[in-house]
């Protein structure tokens, strides 16, 4: 496994690759959710390529920057298990000169669920996600349903700006108990770990609705806003079922949707998400 920091090592390692590559961009602190993606990407494709890169432009001044977690030598262990054949760790001043001013904003996707609360987060997901297709070149990228609204900015940019990429979205990765695997998992205490619990149960309880017949897109949200309501150290930011493909709200789910949540437990804020009818897969078009 070839490990380049910079531009001038990624691109000159990047060349001897065989094709098709598969790409897996991560900000580090590598959980099971992130090395499922990279399996597949090994078993798909004849070389996978791996960023770590904790990305400064996609955090509000008020977010966790500064803290999120980073374990270098972990994540690196890690990626060589999995089979990884090249690993680019840039520096921020490699992706961002100090004048730099170009940017990559989609308008509709963005305004709502994520976008609502964090207004400059996609700006800089897709920014940065866009640099990463331009330098790596991969025929394949595989990203985790688990964030939803970012898979669907994606697959939208990657339509929009015509890049030659495959996008493969793997299914969001749980704890035993159902937690979906987040990095920021570990910001948790013990009991705020079983509180945590609250957004699993919550989308249980949204599709036991929907298999006992309830399709009133506002019964679900008021029954699964009570339950969350319910667990003492839980805030909620929002309890969204969306069309998957516009991610408007919807009165009647008479169609595939997004179900999907944001909860700070304690200072920690926590997404999970599950489609409706259960089974269907998140993007409007197959995967290849």
């Amino acid at each position: 496994m070839i490990v380049a920091r910079t531009l001038a090592e990624f691109r000159a390692a990047r060349l001897q690759l065989p094709l098709p590559v598969g790409f897996v961009p991560t900000m580090g602190f590598l959980h099971e959710g992130h090395v499922t993606l990279v399996r597949q990407s090994v078993d798909e494709c004849a070389a996978t390529v791996v960023s770590l890169f904790v990305n400064p432009t996609q955090f509000a001044p008020t977010e966790d920057l500064s803290s999120y977690p980073r374990d270098e030598a972990r994540d690196l262990e890690l990626l060589q298990a999995a089979g990884t054949d090249l690993v680019f760790l840039p520096r921020a001043e490699e992706m961002y000169a100090e004048d730099h001013e170009t940017w990559v904003a989609l308008d509709r996707l963005t305004r709502r669920l994520e976008g609502s609360v964090r207004p400059t987060h996609f700006r800089g997901v897709a920014t940065v996600v866009s640099q990463l297709f331009h330098i790596v070149e991969p025929q394949r990228a595989y990203f985790g349903q688990k964030d939803a609204q970012q898979v669907l900015v994606i697959d939208r940019m990657i339509r929009d700006l015509h890049f030659p990429i495959v996008l493969r979205v793997g299914d969001t990765v749980r704890e035993p108990d159902g937690l979906a695997f987040s990095s920021r998992n570990t910001y948790l205490s013990a009991e705020e770990r079983r509180a945590a619990l609250i957004l699993r149960h919550s989308l249980d309880l949204a599709e036991r609705l929907w298999l006992e017949g309830e399709r009133d897109a506002e019964e679900i949200r008021k029954e699964m806003t009570e339950l969350v309501e319910q667990e003492p150290l839980a805030r909620l930011d929002y309890v969204s079922i969306a069309d998957t493909q516009t991610l408007d709200e919807i009165h009647a789910i008479d169609r595939k949707v997004l179900v999907s949540l944001a909860v700070r437990i304690g200072k920690t804020r926590l997404i999970d998400n599950a489609i409706l009818p259960p089974g269907e897969s998140l993007l409007a078009r197959k995967q290849p």
